[in-house]
């Protein structure tokens, strides 16, 4: 697995890392496995050939020998690891990994004489690192647009060919974790989460109600955010934004620390949220919103291939609509859930939004924001909203299973994982003098049928939680629901 580190101006520092002990003694042997030049000594094996501090000055020569401009971070570095369950590669295959990655990333084509200078270092059985100044022996500098998928790509390759754990697709859907500096920032700060995280979490709550633009700015503004808006240069209309939590400040306290929508997550830049709008409706109560839940979830059953991205969409919308409505007692675990949904709601490759089970999420949505608050805190209608919602992502679990997404199968599951939780709350008799038995429930069946032109077996049953058969019609029957080291 190919993971991107941090780029920056210090050769040496970084060596000095890569061949130091590490923060916890945890660097065992490190020593180069491959190089630019076959032929250099490793400073931890042939020190009287070769210093860190000399290593460190041929790296940068070409960076020190530009004319023009320098780059202000002129350091790239990568590394490669092994899933646990892998074997462990020996230090020449990990020299062929090295200049595979290295020749797709832009870094040293094969066949380049005028490639970029660069190491790989070894310093655990399971993985090396990749380091490389972006200068080329030309003087001109590379092209690593594309670096990290590029390297993705050779990598299954190796995987295949040395029957190796495959990794996960990268579908560019995963959640942008904050960096080490953010969090450390948020402790310095006295803050529980850093400001990514809960720049987050409020834009998605905004975007999962608004109705048109000037909505969803104005509600960003009405939890608190500092906004600023950015329009096009020709006709004056918004096209983007950013946004930046009251007190995140840089440099010294002179400037906000602003994050546009994109830089938040994958889907919240503004044209991806001008997807989702949907008018507004009239208010319903709790088991409006309940009934409209089960019944998408059956839809969903039963959603195709590219339709059903529209659904799970609109089911992450929801989710982080109800962590915000939920009562205390559950809160925590259902906003836990929504996070943990998000990757699941952005399905990759060919997708549209216009999923038949969309409507009525959106309608729950709508439904729940205007609930009443006795209606919400409520244990009874808190526990059929609970199930309701475990339905629908056990639904939207079957369908990405069926759709081959490994990794938003699993954040699905796991989100299904921390509902069920919180409907455990929900049950859990008060402290009282004759204890109330927990609410009875039922395993309950989903079924998806797969994607035609893929051709999959039907995946296996997901059995989740269902409450008791409520009163009426029921939508279906048997449907349910900072550096990297």
């Amino acid at each position: 697995m190919p993971k991107k580190g941090e780029q920056g101006a210090d050769t040496a520092g970084l060596l000095a890392y890569l061949f130091g002990p590490g923060d916890r003694d945890e660097h065992t042997d490190p020593h180069i496995v491959a190089a630019w030049d076959p032929a250099l000594p490793c400073p931890a094996r042939t020190s009287d050939r070769m210093t860190l501090s000399g290593l460190g000055l041929l790296l940068d020569a070409p960076v020190d020998a530009l004319r023009g401009p320098k780059p202000a971070e002129h350091v790239w570095h990568a590394s490669i690891r092994n899933a646990p369950t892998d074997r462990t590669l020996t230090d020449t295959e990990w020299a062929t990994v090295a200049a595979e990655m290295v020749a797709v990333a832009g870094i040293a084509p094969h066949g380049d004489e005028h490639g970029c200078r660069w190491v790989a270092v070894r310093h655990a059985p399971d993985h090396i690192h990749l380091v490389a100044t972006l200068a080329r022996r030309d003087g001109r500098g590379p092209r690593i647009r594309g670096d990290i998928p590029n390297m993705h790509t050779a990598a299954r390759t190796f995987e295949t060919a040395w029957g190796l754990e495959p990794m996960s697709p990268l579908d560019t859907t995963a959640r942008r974790a904050p960096a080490t500096g953010e969090k450390e920032k948020a402790a310095r700060r006295g803050l529980s989460e850093p400001a990514r995280a809960t720049l987050q979490r409020t834009v998605r709550q905004a975007a999962a109600l608004a109705t048109d633009t000037t909505d969803f700015l104005t509600r960003l503004r009405d939890a608190g955010l500092r906004v600023r808006e950015h329009h096009n240069a020709t006709t004056g209309a918004v096209d983007g934004y950013a946004v930046a939590l009251p007190g995140d400040r840089a440099d010294h306290g002179s400037r906000p620390v602003w994050f546009s929508g994109r830089t938040l997550a994958y889907d919240l830049s503004l044209p991806r949220i001008r997807e989702r709008y949907e008018p507004a409706l009239t208010p319903a109560d709790i088991t409006r919103a309940h009934t409209r839940i089960c019944e998408a979830a059956a839809l969903l059953a039963r959603a195709g291939r590219t339709e059903g991205a529209g659904d799970v969409a609109a089911l992450g919308d929801l989710l982080a609509v109800a962590a915000a409505v939920s009562p205390a007692v559950v809160r925590d675990k259902v906003r836990a859930a929504a996070t943990r949904f998000e990757q699941a709601s952005r399905a990759p490759g060919a997708r549209t939004l216009d999923g038949t089970a969309r409507t009525r999420f959106k309608a729950a949505t709508r439904a729940l924001e205007h609930a009443p608050r006795t209606a919400r805190g409520g244990a009874p209608a808190v526990l059929n909203l609970l199930l309701a919602l475990i339905e629908a992502i056990e639904a939207a679990t079957a369908w990405h299973r069926a759709q081959h997404h490994r990794a938003q199968t699993t954040a699905a599951a796991q989100a299904a994982v921390l509902l069920r939780e919180a409907a455990t709350l929900t049950t859990t008799p008060a402290r009282t003098t004759t204890p109330r038995p927990a609410a009875r429930t039922v395993p309950r069946t989903v079924r998806v049928t797969p994607a035609a032109e893929r051709g999959p077996t039907p995946p296996p049953p997901v059995t989740g939680v269902s409450p008791r058969p409520p009163t009426g019609t029921h939508p279906g029957p048997g449907l349910g629901p900072g550096r990297s080291r």
